[in-house]
């Protein structure tokens, strides 16, 4: 046996309608309409786990209750229907018929309710609108006599003929002062003692008997203890709801965290050729202008780091959001000890095996701000200055770094924006369910670099800003098709070269062509991403980018120069793969072909070999907030030299998520 909240709500009202009724229906249902407050104040509760555990504890507890006074409500039955006449009969059978009807609807009510509680609690990282619970004084409460009088009542409302009952026939349904009824509100204290007193006074004018009296009253002392234990579970819920909300965090932001924990190891075939003094300094020989190549003869040390988020959305409406990110690490892939300048953070290392932070390890730095709001139903906007440029463009159910393909070089394109967060804004047009266009601009302000930045002295239009297009298709449920086109004009660094982890659509670092400094560069890139999921459990992915570099050098005695690369990726997809929620993942990764301008390229070039690399990732839930990521990459041709070894890199990492 169940119990239906939307039901015992409806047959208090209609418990006392009309000449003698039956008195099994009117004290189980105001039983059960006792259990409607407890309801009631559990509706206020926010969704805090500890509270929502006792919630549903307190709700097993009704629900055995009332069981238990259905089977003594059926001994009582026998004897009741011995005491009533050919018009209660009459009556009890008019009140079945409306109860029957109220339920099947009722149910379906609550199983929806139940359905969209479950996709809300999915979602992490949008906002949730701040709970309030209404207070109606019951005097404020109005008396109506047609159901036409309540404004937000339709004739096509599941309930209507039982509401032009209550009222019409009965006398006995109360409407807000501003004649409204507002059905799918929570019933307070109140609102159940005011409907409760507007039916008692049909029953005391209906003329009930000295026997039904007694009846009533055997019935309730018989129903005591139950009675006893609702009141007491009510009360119990008063006080927590009055614990919550004096010790809350907030009642508009929402706090979450997300810590990943990488084992990682790495192993190379030989001794791997890498371009510059190190992965961050590239350097030409001043003889030959060739770019300076070092030789790696050992294998690094396997690691184990941290990488963590921590997250603050707030929302004032609803269906806006403010959202604070902090983020700390102290991650190294062991894949960087082989890289050539620029190269650091690419190939063999998951997204989340990272420092994140300026200053050093451990250091507790802002991530993203930004605000994001709804202009109408189809357009929305986001401004901040740290906005993370990756939470809307260039996106792919099977590349999210969380659940897919994890590593920086397959986790998003290779090429496709210098900007990981800015200050600016994106702008989202949602111009058919199947069409929708994205457009943003962004000044570099990236946590993890150095000053100068879009919040220090470059302010918004100096320095490295990046324009954004992107056109989303959807022609079915099952295919996502995305064409993208960034305008880029890049900084360069200190030393004047172009690259590193600021500078794509370049891998690597540009110069001159002679070891000089540059004064700017500006870049095109093209990208086109889809995925299709062609069953529940198995899909394809997969993307292609094109980028140009123009460089223009310091000293005016050098020509311009311009290098032209492209990337590759295509990949398959296990959903759901041994278990619900899980997902493997299989893909093939050319991370940065030049096709021209290699002269210019101080590291990256390699000897005109492309990288190529096969990555393997499965993603395993062990609960719903942990879970296991073990993953492996075969990179070939590494550097870009074909002479090098392969490398091997293996790595597990643990995904905490509250």
């Amino acid at each position: 046996m169940s119990i239906n909240v939307t039901e015992s709500r409806l047959s208090v009202f209609s418990g006392g309608t009309a000449g003698k009724f039956p008195l099994k229906f009117f004290f189980f249902r105001f039983l059960l309409s006792v259990g409607c407050m407890s309801v009631g104040a559990w509706t206020v509760l926010p969704k805090q786990a500890a509270i929502a555990s006792e919630s549903t504890t307190a709700l097993a507890e009704l629900r055995q209750t009332a069981e238990d006074a259905d089977v003594q409500s059926d001994a009582i039955n026998t004897h009741a229907l011995a005491l009533e006449d050919s018009q209660t009969l009459a009556l009890e059978d008019t009140f079945e018929d409306m109860a029957a009807d109220e339920d099947v609807v009722a149910d379906e009510d609550i199983n929806a309710s139940e359905d969209t509680s479950e996709d809300s609690s999915s979602e992490d990282i949008s906002a949730e609108a701040p709970l309030t619970n209404e207070f109606i004084p019951a005097e404020s409460l109005a008396q109506v006599t047609s159901v036409s009088e309540l404004s937000d009542v339709q004739p096509g409302d599941w309930a209507f003929t039982a509401l032009r009952r209550l009222i019409e026939e009965y006398g006995c349904l109360e409407g807000y002062p501003d004649r409204t009824y507002r059905g799918n509100r929570a019933l307070s204290r109140y609102e159940f003692a005011a409907g409760l007193t507007a039916c008692l006074d049909v029953v005391v004018q209906l003329n009930v008997g000295p026997g039904d009296l007694e009846g009533i009253d055997r019935l309730r002392d018989e129903f005591a203890a139950e009675l006893a234990a609702v009141r007491s579970q009510v009360d119990t819920l008063e006080l927590d709801v009055a614990e919550l909300e004096a010790n809350q965090f907030s009642t508009t932001t929402k706090f979450s965290a997300q810590l990943f924990s990488s084992l990682s190891f790495a192993t190379a075939g030989g001794d791997v050729q890498a371009e510059g003094l190190n992965v961050f300094a590239p350097a030409r020989d001043p003889v030959t202008n060739e770019p300076v190549v070092r030789t790696i003869t050992e294998d690094p040390e396997p690691t184990f780091s941290y990488y963590t988020w921590l997250n603050f959305t707030t929302s004032f409406t609803g269906e806006d959001r403010l959202q604070l990110q902090l983020t700390s690490g102290d991650g190294n892939g062991p894949a960087n000890f082989y890289g050539s300048a620029g190269l650091f953070n690419t190939f063999g290392t998951p997204f989340t095996l990272q420092t994140g932070t300026t200053g050093g390890a451990d250091n507790l730095i802002v991530r993203e701000v930004f605000y994001d709001f709804p202009v109408g139903d189809k357009l929305s906007l986001t401004i901040g200055p740290a906005i993370n440029w990756y939470r809307h463009f260039d996106n792919n159910r099977y590349t999210f770094y969380l659940t897919g393909a994890n590593s920086f070089n397959s986790s998003g394109g290779t090429q496709v924006n210098a900007i990981d967060r800015g200050a600016g804004a994106v702008a989202q047009w949602d111009i058919t369910d199947w069409m929708d266009f994205r457009v943003g601009y962004l000044a570099e302000n990236t946590e993890f670099l150095p000053s100068p930045r879009s919040s220090t002295e470059n302010g918004l239009f100096a320095g490295t800003t990046t324009l954004t297009g992107q056109l989303g298709l959807k022609p079915t449920n099952d295919i996502n098709l995305r064409l993208l086109y960034t305008r880029s004009n890049i900084e360069p660094n200190a030393a004047g070269f172009v690259g590193g982890a600021i500078s794509e659509p370049i891998y690597g670092f540009a110069d001159d062509g002679f070891g000089g400094p540059l004064r700017i560069a500006t870049a095109d890139t093209f990208l086109a991403n889809f995925d299709w999921a062609l069953s529940d459990n198995f899909g394809l992915f997969g993307r292609y980018s094109y980028g140009s570099t123009n460089l223009f050098p310091v000293s005016d005695a050098l020509p311009d120069g311009n290098v032209d690369a492209q990337s590759v990726q295509v990949g398959v997809a296990f959903p759901n793969l041994f278990k619900q929620g899980a997902q493997g993942i299989i893909y093939y990764v050319r991370p940065f072909d030049v096709l021209d301008g290699d002269e210019f390229l101080a590291s990256g070039a390699g000897d005109g070999s492309v990288q190529q690399e096969i990555e393997v990732a499965y993603r395993y839930p062990l609960t719903q907030i942990i879970a296991l990521v073990p993953s492996f990459f075969w990179i070939n041709n590494v550097n870009n030299f074909g002479d090098n070894p392969d490398i091997y890199v293996f790595n597990l990492q643990a995904q905490l998520s509250f």
